[in-house]
C-alpha cells in the first residue's frame, strides 16, 4: 500500500484504481483520508460536520462497484441532502435541520462507490463569494490562511487543494464552484443548466442559475463524476442535451482547431487586477500555440442591465430559501438568526412584485439570446475568473448601517462567472496561472449550451500543456 502522503497526491480515478486493482482496500483510503482531515482542518476550517464513524462503516461493507469506488469525499453542507446528517446551509437559522432522505445527487454519488466523509463549510446561504459564516467561521485558503478560499463552495475547495481528499461536491449559483476553483488552483466546470438532477425536493434552483457538480484537481476526474451523475430523474421540468458520448471519452480527445474570443474586459465596468489580465493574456497565447484561432473579442452586453436582474433574481432566490427553511423547520424567520446581510437581501426579495421579478428573468433571458448568437461563431470565450487575486478575509464583512456593502463589494470581485449561470451555459476555471506572491489566478472559459464535451478536450490539452498537479500549497498533506 502506498503511505498516506503519496494517497493525498493522487486524484480521485488512481485512488479508484488502486481499489480495483486490490492493491488498497476502501478503508485504508479512509482512515488515511481522515488522519489528513484531522490534521490539517485545524488550520484550514474546510469539513464542519465530521461523518467519520459512518464513513469507516460503510468502506468495510460491500461498495457499490462504481467508478469511484472506495474513493474518500465530501459534501458541501448546501444543495445535496443527505438523510439524518444536518444541513445547515451555513445558517445558525438551519442548524438543526436534519433531512430525512439524501438528493439524488447524493444517491448517485453513492452508487458510484464514493465515501462521504463529512460537509464542507459554506457562506450562509450562498450568498456571498467568500466562505466566512457566522456559524462556523471562516474557511482558510492553504496557499495562503489570511486570504479567501473564494465561496461558496469554500470549503470544499480548500479540502481538495490540501490534500484532504481528491474531489468533493460543489454548486454554482453565480460562480460557486469557479470562484473557489481559482482562489484555491483547482479545476472547477460548471455545467450546463440541468445536467444534474435537483430532485426529489426540487425542480430547478433559483429559475435555473444554480446547478449541481464538484471540485477536483484533475479534469479527468470532473468528466468522470459528470459521468456517474448527469441525466434526468423522474418528473424533472426539464433537463439539458443528451451528451453524444461518455465526457470522460472527451478528456484526451482532439479538440482540432477552436475559434477562441478572449477578453480581460468587465461588461460591468469594474476594473479588473493586473494579474488577472495577465493571466488571461497567457492563457490566450497558450491556446494560439496550441494551434487554436484566437481573437480578442466579446459578446455585447449591457453589463449594469445584467446585474440588476440578476440581483433580483438572486434576492428572490433568497427569499425563496429562507421561507422555504422557515417551512421544513416550522419555524419564523427572525433578523436575529442570519447575518445582516442576508436579512436585507431577504427582505429586498421580499419586497419586489411577482411581475419584477418575471420581468427580471425576461431580461436575462433576451441577453442569454444575444450572447448565444456570439457562440455561432467562436466556440470558446477566455476571460477571467475573477477581477482580483484572491482577497483577505474580511473583505466582504459589512458595517452594521450599511449590511447590503458586502454584496456590492462582492459585485467588484465577480463580474464574469455569473452570465453563464443566467445563460445557463457550462464554463470551466482552469488553474493555468500563479502570480508573484505564489497565489492561483483562474482563466474562465465559456462554453456553447450543452457542449461541456468542447470544454473538456480543451482542458484535458491544456492541463497536458500545462500541468498543475504537483503544485502544493503551504498548507497540505
Amino acid at each position: 500500500m502506498p503511505n498516506a502522503d503519496d494517497l493525498a497526491h493522487l486524484d480521485a480515478t488512481a485512488q479508484a484504481e488502486l481499489v480495483r486493482t486490490k492493491q488498497v482496500k476502501p478503508l485504508e483510503l479512509v482512515e488515511a483520508a481522515i488522519e489528513r482531515i484531522e490534521r490539517l482542518n485545524p488550520r484550514l476550517n474546510a469539513v464542519v460536520t465530521p461523518l467519520y464513524d459512518e464513513a469507516r462503516k460503510i468502506a468495510a461493507a460491500k461498495l457499490p462497484n462504481g467508478p469511484f469506488k472506495g474513493v474518500p469525499f465530501l459534501l458541501k453542507d448546501l444543495g445535496a441532502a443527505n438523510a439524518g446528517v444536518r444541513q445547515t446551509l451555513g445558517s445558525v437559522f438551519a442548524r438543526d435541520y436534519v433531512p430525512d432522505h439524501d438528493s439524488e445527487l447524493v444517491v448517485r454519488h453513492k452508487r458510484a462507490g464514493l465515501v462521504i466523509l463529512g460537509k464542507t463549510n459554506t457562506p450562509e446561504f450562498g450568498i456571498l463569494p467568500t466562505t466566512e459564516p457566522r456559524l462556523f467561521g471562516p474557511a482558510r485558503n492553504p496557499w495562503d490562511t489570511n486570504r479567501t478560499t473564494g465561496g461558496s463552495s469554500g470549503g470544499s475547495a480548500a479540502a481538495v487543494a490540501s490534500g484532504m481528499v481528491p474531489i468533493a461536491h460543489a454548486n454554482d449559483g453565480g460562480g460557486s464552484i469557479r470562484i473557489p476553483a481559482s482562489c484555491c488552483g483547482l479545476f472547477g466546470l460548471k455545467p450546463t443548466r440541468a445536467r444534474n438532477p435537483l430532485g426529489p425536493d426540487l425542480g430547478d434552483m433559483i429559475s435555473g442559475l444554480a446547478v449541481e457538480h464538484a471540485v477536483t484537481r484533475s479534469v479527468r476526474d470532473s468528466a468522470a463524476l459528470l459521468d456517474a451523475t448527469c441525466g434526468p430523474d423522474i418528473g424533472d421540468p426539464y433537463w439539458a442535451p443528451p451528451p453524444k458520448r461518455r465526457f470522460l471519452k472527451e478528456v484526451g480527445a482532439d479538440p482540432g482547431t477552436l475559434r477562441i474570443a478572449f477578453t480581460a474586459t468587465a461588461q460591468t465596468g469594474v476594473s479588473v487586477h493586473p494579474d488577472c489580465v495577465a493571466a488571461v493574456q497567457d492563457a490566450a497565447k497558450l491556446c494560439a500555440d496550441l494551434g487554436h484561432e484566437v481573437t480578442e473579442a466579446a459578446p455585447e452586453a449591457n453589463g449594469e442591465l445584467a446585474l440588476q436582474c440578476f440581483t433580483a433574481v438572486f434576492a428572490g432566490g433568497c427569499a425563496w430559501t429562507f421561507d422555504g427553511l422557515a417551512y421544513l423547520t416550522g419555524k419564523t424567520p427572525t433578523a436575529d438568526e442570519v447575518e445582516p446581510l442576508t436579512w436585507a437581501i431577504y427582505q429586498m426579495g421580499r419586497g419586489q412584485s411577482a411581475s419584477e421579478y418575471l420581468l427580471a428573468i425576461t431580461m436575462l433571458q433576451r441577453m442569454s439570446r444575444d450572447i448565444a448568437r456570439f457562440f455561432t461563431e467562436y466556440d470558446i470565450v477566455i476571460t477571467p475568473t475573477l477581477a482580483e487575486p484572491p482577497v483577505p478575509l474580511g473583505t466582504f464583512d459589512s458595517p452594521p448601517d450599511n449590511p447590503l456593502q458586502g454584496l456590492l463589494r462582492a459585485g467588484e470581485f465577480v463580474p464574469f462567472t455569473p452570465v453563464c449561470n443566467f445563460t445557463g451555459q457550462p464554463a470551466m476555471s482552469v488553474p493555468l496561472f500563479w502570480n508573484a506572491e505564489g497565489l492561483p489566478i483562474g482563466v474562465h472559459f465559456i462554453g456553447r449550451f450543452g457542449d461541456e464535451a468542447t470544454l473538456f478536450r480543451l482542458a484535458a490539452q491544456l492541463e497536458q500543456a500545462r500541468p498543475w498537479a504537483n503544485r502544493r500549497p503551504p498548507v497540505s498533506a
